[in-house]
């Protein structure tokens, strides 16, 4: 059980660590090579932000556990979209005008296809295919038809020596900490008595979240809690697509029924709520944000119940 529990904690710390060194890394080698803003947010920022999630599900599918990688994936959704946009509202209220509805929309299409394919229980290679090339069309409309506040702030840029050692140090941080994570997840599920997909949901879910929520609430700190909005609604889109596309490729199963019952309605209800947010508030505000926490912690507490 100790074994279990160290394991699983060195995961978390390896994940949270190496995602925050790999974005650095990317986002310095993309300003580098005079990459548009507007391709290192959408591209470059939210497949590395993802890695994480992207680790742990190859991983845990590697270990003969994709129903694991499919809890990652809805947990980390409901996580992005309660916890982190909860928790980033605490700090400051976070503004929603002049950002992305568009995606937003998105958002919720994607988790209504994902979720579809949960209740008919379909798998196969050619699905997981699919979602690819939906993120890859995802991602080539976004780039024909940027919005005005895709152009950001200009950062110092860092020099090529550091943007590829912290590249290099994320990368290798995630792998180990990923593998830490599912084999200290695996085994104490096993141990506890908890499925695997609960532990998914749950511990994995939240570590792999980290990033983003540490990203998220640095924003707040600097003023700037709107980038919140825009790194959940992507990270949630890169989750079902990328994520759940390369699962379902390595693994053609489909994700577990169980799934069906609460997580992937909670992952529709909670993108359709992002989208309601953008069209009746002007901005998400510190009660809604404690309400977010509070639906989140129970929804934990009733999965371990």
């Amino acid at each position: 059980m100790i074994e279990a529990i160290l394991l699983s904690i060195a995961g978390l710390i390896g994940l949270a660590i190496g995602g925050e060194f790999l974005v650095k890394g990317a986002v310095g080698m993309a300003q580098r090579l005079g990459v548009s803003h507007l391709v290192t947010g959408l591209v470059i920022v939210g497949f590395a932000t993802s890695m994480p999630e992207m680790v742990a599900s190859v991983q845990a599918v590697l270990s003969g556990s994709p129903q694991l990688a499919w809890g990652n994936i809805a947990g980390s959704n409901i996580a992005n979209s309660m916890l982190i946009l909860g928790a980033t509202a605490l700090i400051a209220p976070i503004v929603l005008t002049g950002t992305g509805r568009r995606d937003a929309v998105v958002g919720l299409v994607v988790s209504g296809v994902v979720l579809a394919i949960g209740i008919a229980q379909f798998a196969s290679v050619w699905i997981g295919i699919a979602l690819l090339v939906l993120l890859a069309s995802y991602i080539i409309w976004r780039y024909r038809h940027p919005r005005s506040e895709d152009e950001g702030d200009e950062h110092d840029l860092p020099s090529w020596m550091r943007a590829i050692v912290f590249f290099a140090l994320g990368l290798a941080l995630l792998v180990g900490g990923g593998k830490l994570l599912v084999d200290g997840a695996i085994d104490l599920a096993r141990l506890v008595g908890i499925s695997e997909t609960v532990i998914g949901l749950t511990i994995v879910a939240i570590g792999t979240s980290l990033p983003e929520l540490a990203a998220s609430i640095a924003a707040a700190l600097r003023g700037k809690s709107g980038l919140a909005l825009g790194n959940v609604v992507g990270s949630n889109i890169y989750n079902l697509l990328l994520i759940g596309g390369v699962t379902m490729i390595l693994a053609p199963t489909p994700p577990p029924a169980s799934l069906n019952d609460l997580e992937w309605p909670l992952v529709v209800a909670t993108a359709l709520m992002i989208l309601l947010l953008f069209w009746f508030a002007s901005r998400i505000l510190r009660w809604m944000g404690a309400v977010l926490l509070a639906l989140y912690i129970a929804f934990n507490v009733f999965l371990f119940a």
